[in-house]
């Protein structure tokens, strides 16, 4: 069986194509290590419920040979050209002859399994249709008892419904995103998985050593045996590509000595669970201070259309908007250079032609606005916006979200480069940054505060709250950002903590005037709650 390689569009119609399946093909020196696992347990009947190219299936053949096992191999594929492309890698008919073209999760197989392995679609939830969320959220009812956040993808209830499936000491293996485990949903559904079912390892991979090189998304590789839990599980980091130290722990049953390529390490599940599967075993003591006890933080402006709502000061210009309806802005974390947003920085994106202004109208009717106004919101109608889905939600389209200056911007999503940002600039920050609120205003405090969120220490336990990504991209949603450990010192460098019996919003209200939830508009709420504080 020759080895499978896979060249991955990195960007185009064919890429977009990838994503609209949720297709990404699993590595030849993964895979054989995922069938490795599940064989173990003594089943030769292997099933994938997403066989695609059938990287599973060869992996199976090419064990056949090393073990001198013969297995047979079952399972489900949607895509009759993805099995094309199985065949084009080398496996026969009669090795795809126990394939069904079925849906895994609307046409389950009826019967319980003995090893399941799988690299589930990555279809995430706003390509997903409303028929389809309904049923899989009262999936995940039946099983967990409570349905999951609407955010979670197929992938997720791929796992779901292969744990239902298992029969007794069957063994599970699943290669899927960090988002399984670090998604506003993950602390349900794992607390469920470990209440149920024995966590028996998960591999993480250094960017360095991604299955995937090029592609968002950091991977990890969950097996799991429908036996009772145990309170520890093994956890390894694979730092090397293409090694074949990963398929020998797996064959060896896990009691292969780790190794540079495999550093392995014994967790208990109650700190795997709280620190984040994906994520190293925690290092910040239990009682740090966290963020959240100095600031509070909260996502920036959703325009719903950037192209629109986000202009260029000749644009603006040319459009004869009013200086009222305009606020200084910045977008992109990559406008800010370094630590600190200034005026000038601002001067030097406009000379650049980067816009540097949000248009923010309120709700007054549109003929209470000025004539250049009027026409440019009838401009807006024509271009379709107030049927766009975001800008939909709010009464009237046009109006603006709200947020008062925030002191310091928090650079989110980067590779390498997450930051506070001092914002001495005055800008209201667009969704590639945070609104970090210091729960005291004076000036001093704001600069001890920013100093302080400058050290190493800290940007470097931002891998404990983010959501991490392909390259060694992370992500940290306010909430998460808000739980970020500070070290002990921070109480005599800051001052005692400023949470007690105060409830957020009320907190940060007192000085920067923000709009509670009882006064959003429709928009605004529906925005406010998916960042809540």
């Amino acid at each position: 069986m020759k080895k499978l390689s896979y060249n991955l569009p990195s960007s185009g119609p064919a890429r977009e194509a990838l994503r609209e399946k949720g297709q990404f093909w699993t590595p030849d020196w993964v895979a054989e290590a995922m069938v490795a696992y599940v064989i173990g347990g003594g089943c030769d009947t292997v099933f994938d419920p997403a066989v695609g190219a059938g990287a599973f299936f060869s992996a199976a053949r090419v064990l056949e040979q090393e073990t001198g096992r013969r297995l047979n191999l079952i399972g489900r594929e949607v895509d009759p050209e993805a099995l094309d492309q199985a065949t084009a890698n080398g496996l026969s008919t009669a090795d795809l002859g126990g394939v069904e073209i079925r849906n895994f999760l609307l046409e389950p197989p009826a019967g319980k399994l003995g090893a399941i392995v799988a690299n589930p679609p990555y279809i995430r939830h706003h390509r997903l249709g409303a028929e389809l969320k309904s049923y899989l959220r009262d999936l995940a009812t039946r099983l967990i008892g409570k349905p999951l956040d609407g955010r979670a993808g197929v992938h997720v209830y791929f796992l779901l419904r292969a744990l239902e499936l298992l029969s007794e000491n069957a063994r599970l293996a699943f290669i899927m995103p960090a988002d399984t485990c670090e998604g506003v949903f993950a602390p349900r559904l794992w607390t469920w998985v470990a209440r149920r079912f024995r966590l028996e390892a998960v591999v993480a991979f250094t960017p360095d050593a991604s299955p995937f090189p090029g592609v968002d998304t950091n991977a990890l590789i969950f097996f799991i045996r429908k036996a009772p839990p145990e309170a520890n599980f093994l956890w390894a980091q694979c730092n090397e590509p293409l090694t074949d130290e990963l398929k020998k722990w797996t064959l060896s049953q896990f009691t292969r000595p780790a190794t540079d390529a495999l550093r392995v390490y014994r967790r208990s599940i109650g700190e795997g669970l709280a620190t984040g599967l994906s994520r190293p075993p925690g290092e910040s003591e239990p009682d740090s201070p966290t963020l959240g006890q100095y600031a509070m933080v909260l996502r920036g402006i959703a325009t719903g259309a950037n192209e629109y709502f986000f202009l260029t000061r000749t644009q603006a210009a040319a459009l004869r908007l009013p200086d009222s309806l305009l606020l200084p802005a910045v977008g992109r974390t990559r406008d800010v250079h370094g630590d600190e947003l200034t005026t000038a920085a601002l001067d030097e994106l406009n000379a650049t032609g980067r816009p540097t202004l949000l248009f923010s109208p309120d709700g007054r009717p549109v003929s209470g606005y000025q004539e250049s106004v009027r026409e440019y919101l009838k401009r807006g109608e024509e271009m379709g916006l107030p049927h766009r889905p975001l800008i939909a939600t709010r009464q009237p389209w046009y109006k603006m979200e709200v947020r008062q200056v925030p002191p310091l911007l928090f650079a989110y999503l980067g590779r390498r480069n997450a930051r506070f940002v001092k914002n001495t600039a005055k800008a209201i920050p667009l969704t590639g940054f945070l609104c970090v609120y210091p729960r005291r205003s004076d000036p001093p405090f704001v600069e001890a505060l920013w100093h302080f969120l400058r050290r190493p220490e800290i940007i470097a336990n931002l891998r404990l709250v983010g959501k991490s990504y392909g390259q060694g991209c992370i992500k940290v949603e306010p909430r998460a950002l808000e739980r970020l450990a500070l070290p002990r010192e921070a109480g005599s460098t800051l001052g005692p903590k400023l949470t007690d019996g105060e409830l957020p919003f009320d907190s940060a209200e007192k000085h920067y005037k923000l709009v509670p939830p009882e006064e959003l508009d429709e928009g605004e709420l529906k925005a406010y709650r998916e960042s809540p504080p």
